[in-house]
């Protein structure tokens, strides 16, 4: 998931009642996928489940890939809320990003089916995907940066976030696959979270 912001034009805004429409949707998506996964996610069971007519559906995401990714950007923006409400407490940037991705994680962990539903869409989103899976990275970055307490990140800190969110998500694949354990999670994220220290601007020296 790279931190790149995307270059395409924005899309339209939403009315109310189609930002309500879409919530349905998203909802919908969330709940099949919590039961059963990614093959439980079927576009006319959503389309039943949100009240929404088929076509209608299809207007708002072309595929199940499209749908579950965009489920994912508002899981995550859900966590971000959750996380702003009750901050990291580390000492350092380093800490408190780390702490910050494995509350993350044991959310999702919470969700084993909707997890592996979500990340499997990441992995299958092609060309086509791009504004949703660039919602993601902009969403996980938004809550990297926020720990760090930064606003205006240089170029070094930007890749160290980038190498971090690539990090999680490789984690999130290999813990859902069975090949690596909660704890083996724990010390990739922090190890890698050092690079934050490692990118922070040089204080200048003080005159004498």
């Amino acid at each position: 998931m790279p931190a790149e912001v995307s270059s395409a034009s924005p899309s339209p805004a939403l009315t109310e009642r189609q930002e309500a429409r879409r919530r349905r949707i998203l909802h919908a998506s969330a709940q099949l996928a919590s039961r059963g996964g990614f093959d439980a996610v079927q576009m006319r069971e959503v389309a039943e489940s949100s009240q929404v007519a088929l076509g209608t559906l299809y207007r708002y995401f072309p595929s199940k890939v499209h749908l579950l990714v965009a489920t994912m950007q508002a899981q995550l923006e859900h966590m971000h809320g959750t996380l702003r409400k009750k901050p990291p407490q580390g000492a350092t940037a380093a800490e408190r990003v780390a702490e910050t991705l494995m509350r993350a994680f044991r959310a999702l962990q919470r969700e084993p089916h909707l997890a592996d539903a979500m990340v499997r869409a990441l992995t299958f989103a092609d060309r086509s995907v791009s504004p949703e899976v660039d919602q993601v990275s902009r969403q996980t970055t938004m809550i990297i940066l926020d720990a760090m307490g930064l606003e205006d990140p240089t170029p070094q800190q930007l890749s160290a976030v980038r190498v971090i969110e690539h990090t999680w998500h490789s984690a999130l694949i290999t813990w859902l696959s069975g090949r690596a354990s909660i704890a083996q999670v724990k010390i990739d994220i922090e190890t890698v979270c050092r690079l934050i220290d490692l990118t922070a601007p040089e204080e200048p020296a003080r005159r004498r």
